[in-house]
């Protein structure tokens, strides 16, 4: 049975807004996003678009190996984004404004010119050696085992001082933590206090299957069945020799249940009255063993991320059965959640195109469980091309059919020079060019923002879609996605048409038209089928 929400529960009922600090906007004019900057546009966020909370990727002191994930200070503020004086300036403006804001929090490794890892490094006695993953060659040399990088080759490097590998899962600037250690767990601990203690609502924890592996180090078997799916193709692939292995032992062990069981805790006890909340990345698994992350008794994270809406093919009958499998996977007391995009993936425009764009917002909107929104998807941006010589993502810079700069452009505010994200003369990846401002959006009744903020009015006015029941029509047309939610006597049917060819659905009542992708229908009662345009989805209200 589905339970319901809880309205006093925020992180059920509020929409969460994914900002990438480098791209939102830039306050000091030097060409990069910063904090001082979010804190600028905060107010659209509340006012015009209509979020209720905002979770800010890395902004730490950090090389930059790979844009803030490899951090060599947890409790400060890389001097590109601000200051922490800056920080909590952002967290009074948000709390004005009645947003709450999420922190990354990355638990898996550290940079390389963390104090910590320049401290284990010195000898194998040192006390803090083992709070990296540290191991002897293999009988014959090279490395301990087979693990690969998730960034491609050995996820070992060996350091010559002392003649051991150190893991690390990603890049080698990036060595892993050893969450077997209890000095980890009590300082990594401390880290979450202390950003709790300067107003965060809660944390987005990175890499979150990836912090304890085979305490045996064992080889990973081989992968009879390389993934062949959308996942794997494209920009974002990741190498064949990853690929060809299944992650058996360096990632996903049991244990790291306990630890976030722990980390739970501490959140709860916080502040019982304002609930703070674990939202983590998990990769996709199957659905038994991905839903282990809500915890053996609803005490684990609050929203694992769901991710299947990134991987799946775009068509009706897939999501329906995804969204079908999910709901019935989900345990007791959980909420479901979903992503369409992030940082790491290709646009929701460039992967389906403008039209289905429209309707993506849509079925993220009105679906049961928590959205998360990721910064200009509200504006229907696209990826970016990016010059040769530009890439800025280390990946990118190594493989540039793969860079993830695509989806990082600067958010264009205005038009003109800078776009109103920067008054520098080049800002640190390419404006998207085409893509219409928010001042320009605002103003046009058709536009994808206009379209996003109507969603999320109705959404958020309506008990119905924020926290009422889910259930799939039976008997649509197959290119035709529609299901209703229902709260008390509130009922809405939403209807979805991933074809480019006109469809007809039969519906079980007479309703009304609320809202169309389509801005151009009128919200006008009707009675029998549902003519759907190509390429269109409505929200209908029955009765």
């Amino acid at each position: 049975m589905q339970p319901s929400a809880d309205p006093s529960l925020w992180w059920q009922t509020d929409i969460l807004y994914h900002i990438y600090p480098r791209s939102f906007m830039d306050a000091s004019g030097d060409g990069v996003g910063d904090l001082p900057g979010i804190t600028r546009r905060l107010e659209y966020l509340a006012r015009t678009l209509g979020v209720g909370a905002v979770w800010i990727s890395p902004f730490y002191p950090s090389p930059m190996a790979d844009f803030g994930y490899d951090i060599s200070d947890y409790c400060n503020v890389h001097p590109l984004f601000g200051a922490l004086g800056d920080f909590d300036a952002l967290i009074a403006e948000a709390g004005r404004l009645g947003l709450r804001v999420l922190v990354d929090f990355v638990p898996n490794h550290t940079s390389i010119q963390h104090p910590w890892f320049a401290e284990a490094r010195r000898s194998r006695d040192d006390p803090r050696r083992h709070w990296y993953v540290w191991a002897a060659p293999a009988p014959g040399g090279g490395p301990p085992n087979n693990w690969i990088s998730a960034f491609g080759g050995p996820a070992w490097t060996l350091d010559p001082a002392t003649g051991q590998y150190y893991l690390h899962s990603y890049l080698a600037e990036q060595p892993d933590l050893n969450w077997r250690c209890p000095g980890v767990e009590a300082a990594m601990l401390d880290v979450l206090r202390f950003w709790l203690g300067r107003g965060v609502a809660g944390f987005r924890i990175d890499a979150a299957h990836r912090i304890l592996k085979d305490p045996l180090l064992r080889d990973n078997p081989p992968n009879p069945n390389p993934p062949l799916g959308v996942w794997r193709q494209g920009w974002l692939q990741l190498y064949e020799d990853y690929d060809a292995q299944l992650h058996l032992h360096d990632m996903r062990h049991p244990d790291v249940h306990g630890v976030y069981g722990r980390i739970r805790r501490l959140l709860d006890a916080y502040d019982p009255v304002n609930p703070r909340i674990a939202v983590g990345e998990v990769a996709p698994a199957p659905w038994a063993e991905w839903m282990a992350y809500y915890g053996p008794a609803g005490d684990g994270f609050h929203l694992p991320l769901n991710f299947e809406l990134i991987k799946a093919p775009w068509r009706a009958d897939v999501l329906r059965d995804l969204v079908a499998s999910y709901e019935a996977a989900l345990p007791p007391g959980a909420w479901p959640n979903y992503v369409l995009g992030n940082h790491d993936t290709a646009r929701v425009a460039s992967r389906l195109g403008p039209a289905q764009a429209r309707v993506a917002a849509m079925l993220l909107l009105t679906l049961r469980g928590t959205p998360t929104l990721y910064y200009g998807e509200e504006l229907g941006m696209p990826d970016i091309a990016v010059p040769p010589g530009r890439h800025q993502d280390p990946f990118g810079q190594r493989y540039p059919e793969k860079s993830r700069d695509r989806c990082r452009a600067p958010m264009p505010w205005a038009d003109g020079p800078g776009r109103g994200f920067t008054t520098a003369a080049e800002p640190w990846l390419p404006l998207p060019a085409h893509t219409p401002s928010v001042e320009a959006q605002r103003a046009d009744p058709a536009s994808m923002l206009t379209l996003y903020r109507r969603l999320i009015a109705l959404r958020q006015g309506s008990a119905a879609l924020r926290t009422g029941r889910y259930a799939a029509l039976p008997e649509t047309p197959a290119q035709v996605y529609a299901y209703r939610r229902t709260a008390g006597s509130e009922e809405v049917i939403v209807a979805l048409n991933f074809s480019d060819q006109p469809q007809s659905l039969r519906l079980p009542e007479a309703a009304r038209v609320l809202l169309s992708t389509h801005p151009e229908r009128e919200a006008a009662p009707g009675a029998g089928p549902l003519a759907l345009r190509p390429n269109e989805g409505a929200v209908l209200r029955i009765g």
